[in-house]
């Protein structure tokens, strides 16, 4: 997969993408992530991406004219399959959401900042918009980054145990069951006896009883969503 993230910081995502899981699968080539530099693709000496909005207001808008030189230079060999826009305005990004966009080959996020986008970009360059939340961050570069993790790990070889993707917050359409580790008791609190009890059947019936108990009580609307399709 290749993911170019178009952003005014590229600092902020190379130095996210040095770390763990994404860093893994960069090594491995099972993934090539860009940072892209906006202010390359303006035409000006000072470099300018933004503009004041028609019509007055406060605050300054991304210019639609080097996001659109940016996408033409980066659709060209492999035409994205997708144009991301990262906007609080945008569909809200879920795990169903991650499985549909791990099976791109090329992905291009925008990453919004100041008081927005263009609307033009959105209109006609854009293929869709996503949000992570209903909070105003200062940038896209996060929420892009934190799609592009929750894509990236879904790629077949990026994990070291493909089974702990099964287990997994949401992967069923559930939050995801207790987990305990060593010792078996500290300061009094002990680990379900269910656990260390070695019945492989009955430990997979209880973590699915666990899972199910958590959602109704957290997140009961998950029950209704199927995640995979």
């Amino acid at each position: 997969m290749r993911i170019d993230i178009i952003t005014i910081f590229p600092e902020v995502i190379e130095a996210l993408c040095g770390y763990s899981i994404i860093k893994r699968a960069r090594d491995k080539e099972l993934v090539t992530v860009n940072a892209v530099n906006l202010r390359d693709y303006t035409l000006d000496k000072h470099k300018q991406v933004d503009d004041y909005t028609y019509g007055g207001g406060a605050g300054m808008i991304l210019k639609p004219e080097p996001l659109f030189r940016a996408v033409d230079n980066l659709s060209s060999p492999t035409p994205p399959d997708e144009i991301i826009a990262m906007t609080p305005a945008g569909k809200s990004f879920d795990q169903r959401e991650a499985h549909n966009l791990a099976q791109a080959r090329h992905l291009i996020f925008i990453c919004g900042h100041y008081e927005g986008i263009d609307q033009r970009v959105l209109d006609h360059l854009a293929t869709r918009e996503l949000s992570i939340g209903d909070y105003i961050l200062t940038g896209g570069e996060l929420p892009a980054m934190a799609v592009a993790d929750a894509v990236i790990r879904l790629l077949p070889g990026v994990l070291g145990n493909e089974q702990s993707l099964e287990m997994e917050s949401f992967a069923e359409g559930m939050l995801e069951h207790p987990q305990y580790t060593r010792p078996a008791e500290f300061r009094g609190l002990k680990v379900p006896d269910i656990l260390l009890s070695g019945n492989h059947q009955e430990i997979k019936r209880w973590r699915r009883e666990q899972a199910v108990k958590k959602t109704k009580g957290r997140r009961p609307e998950l029950l209704d969503v199927d995640f995979k399709q």
